[in-house]
């Protein structure tokens, strides 16, 4: 437990939280909306820092990451606790364990053994994922600084929900970022995910104002998020920002409390693909597909396969410090260390 950053002391011994949109307001002995960042005294802590719920060495595609450094692995940390509780959330039993039990589980793992065991793993990233960096933010930086010092960069994987100061802070360190825009429509991030879309576009535009390399996440829920006009209101977003960010479009699967919800038809999927490269996405991929075409890339000039893969593997990668071997187009993304 160390003492948090991004607050200010309000009356009566409260504190205001400036880490995510929510500004939590907190009374001493009582925590905010996240259970992992407390006020003692008129003093807010951070209850998880440098406490590991989850750490493996994964490949960078599975974070999804696509346009980063294909075929490398990225050793992959992550504390307990959320700032949103979506009902579909696939980790709920790491991100919301600290509101359901009121405990923080973890072992210590500080960052200077974080970015040891990368090195030593031979992990060209370190990843912040698994739950929700945000709320881990001062054992982020610190392992960004420190992975700074020897050469490693970081990425994220990221619901959005941050405010600028501590986005912009972490930015520094970052290669690159994977965020969830889990729909298009407020109503659906106020019931489903206990937030609010507008700060989530927000962070996408200014990750990419600050050079990280963004890609982002929708994961399909039948009835929930799969109308044609939300989509193609989603990707229009997604153009005015980057025409060139990819945008991958997974399969839902049940899990946590919307189980009544079925998996999504692989041919929804397909139809949001189609609907990204219409509105002028050059890059837009399914997930939870394998053996879908919609996991390669493809030139957007050219239409040439660049890089085919399955799954989380790369079966073959033809890019040219890259650029398509075939016609020379340049390809956007982070492609070297």
């Amino acid at each position: 437990m160390i003492e948090a950053r991004y607050w200010e002391k309000a009356e009566k011994d409260n504190v205001r939280c400036q880490l995510c949109p929510h500004r939590c307001l907190i009374a001493p002995g009582k925590t905010g909306i996240c259970a992992v960042r407390e006020n003692k005294a008129g003093v807010l802590y951070s209850l998880n820092y440098a406490r590991a719920v989850a750490v493996h060495n994964d490949p960078i595609e599975k974070k999804p990451l696509f346009h980063v450094l294909p075929g490398s692995y990225s050793l992959s940390v992550a504390a307990a606790g959320c700032n949103f509780r979506c009902r579909h959330c696939q980790n709920h039993q790491i991100s919301q364990f600290p509101r359901r039990e009121h405990a923080v589980p973890g072992e210590e793992f500080p960052a200077a053994e974080v970015v040891e065991a990368a090195s030593r793993h031979g992990s060209a990233t370190i990843s912040l994922t698994y739950t929700e960096p945000t709320v881990f933010m001062e054992w982020a930086e610190d392992i960004g600084e420190q992975a700074a010092a020897r050469g490693i960069r970081c990425v994220s994987v990221t619901n959005g929900y941050t405010n600028s100061e501590p986005l912009r802070s972490l930015a520094r360190y970052l290669i690159a970022a994977n965020v969830d825009l889990k729909a298009f429509r407020d109503d659906f991030y106020r019931e489903i995910c206990g937030g609010r879309l507008q700060p989530v576009l927000d962070t996408i535009r200014l990750l990419r104002e600050l050079d990280v390399w963004v890609e982002v996440t929708t994961l399909i829920i039948p009835g929930f998020n799969d109308d044609r006009r939300e989509l193609e209101e989603l990707a229009k977003f997604l153009v005015s920002v980057d025409p060139a960010m990819p945008w991958h479009i997974s399969r839902f699967h049940p899990d946590n409390e919307l189980l009544d919800a079925p998996p999504t038809p692989a041919a929804t999927i397909q139809m949001a693909r189609r609907i990204g490269l219409q509105a002028g996405l050059r890059f837009v991929y399914s997930g939870n597909v394998w053996g879908d075409e919609g996991e390669n890339t493809y030139c957007p000039a050219c239409g040439k396969l660049l890089i085919e893969r399955y799954g989380f593997s790369v079966r073959q990668n033809r890019l040219r410090s890259g650029a398509c071997p075939d016609c020379g187009e340049k390809i956007a993304g982070r492609w070297e260390r």
